[in-house]
């Protein structure tokens, strides 16, 4: 490996966490403030009782991560590397070509992933807690029940084993994951024509909205999470909510008791309720 290239990987090693942790600290706080000064929608639940427990999920959720896979991707994509695994060590591309290759591939997988999660009824029982909520804001990026967040690592691993990406590919995907779900989740206004230029490209606020709708069709759409091409090349794209952004409702029919899905208990017990 040239040198520059080797540089770059051992500084991704040494601080992938304080990267990721300061970019999620940034963009948190971004669409927070962007929330506050223009929201796209009134909000139906206590922001202070959504936001104490989805928060709440979210701090379980990496401390059982870290407990469980103290690696993280990057660690397992450095695990990789060295043992010669994966399509990238095979192929040998140009580092720069490979970084964006893998990045378009791993996104490509999340949302095959997602899609997944909406499928098999057994997924679906652990993806409808991100369903669930009552209200959708930037905290709704972040909630999800502890065992997809296991099952998501594990498959994240498969993928990481298969493709043999670089590091930083990796580190730049988890970034852009994490940020772009803070980002599409947000209860933040777009004007019209700049949500519409940009979702050309990437997911936007009201492009995902339409997929936390409480009609089934829309939840079964729109499952990317950072580029919005897989959903038109897949055929699960829906431009619009039927009953437009202000008058949708966000969850699931079946719960709509916000003791049952807006405090941590009743989310981690969502998936065994029938």
């Amino acid at each position: 490996m040239p040198v520059m290239e080797s540089a770059i990987e051992n500084l991704v090693l040494e601080q992938e966490v304080a990267y990721r942790l300061g970019f999620f600290a940034a963009i948190f706080s971004v669409m927070l403030i962007w929330e506050l000064l223009a929201p796209r929608r009134v909000l139906s639940v206590s922001k202070l009782q959504r936001w104490t427990n989805n928060l709440g999920l979210l701090l379980l959720n990496s401390f059982v991560l870290r407990l469980l896979f103290p690696a993280a991707a990057v660690g397992i994509a450095y695990s990789v590397s060295e043992a010669g695994w994966g399509l990238f060590n095979w192929l040998a591309l140009p580092f720069w070509i490979e970084v964006v290759t893998a990045v378009l591939l791993l996104d490509l997988a999340i949302y095959l992933q997602h899609l997944m999660m909406h499928r098999v009824p057994l997924l679906w029982r652990l993806h409808r807690v991100h369903h669930a909520d009552l209200d959708i804001d930037l905290t709704t990026g972040s909630r999800f029940h502890t065992i997809e967040i296991v099952v998501s690592m594990l498959i994240k691993w498969g993928v990481i084993a298969l493709l043999g990406p670089a590091l930083l590919a990796v580190l730049v995907f988890e970034i852009l994951l994490n940020g772009m779900a803070l980002f599409n989740h947000a209860n933040v206004r777009l004007p019209r024509g700049v949500d519409r230029w940009l979702r050309s490209l990437l997911v936007t606020p009201d492009m995902h909205r339409v997929h936390h709708s409480i009609l089934r069709n829309e939840t079964d759409s729109n499952f990317g999470f950072n580029l919005s091409l897989w959903d038109r090349a897949f055929g699960t794209y829906i431009d619009q909510p039927q009953r437009g952004h202000d008058g949708m409702t966000i969850g699931i029919p079946e719960f709509r008791d916000p003791r049952q899905v807006d405090r941590l208990p009743g989310m981690l017990a969502l998936p065994f309720r029938n």
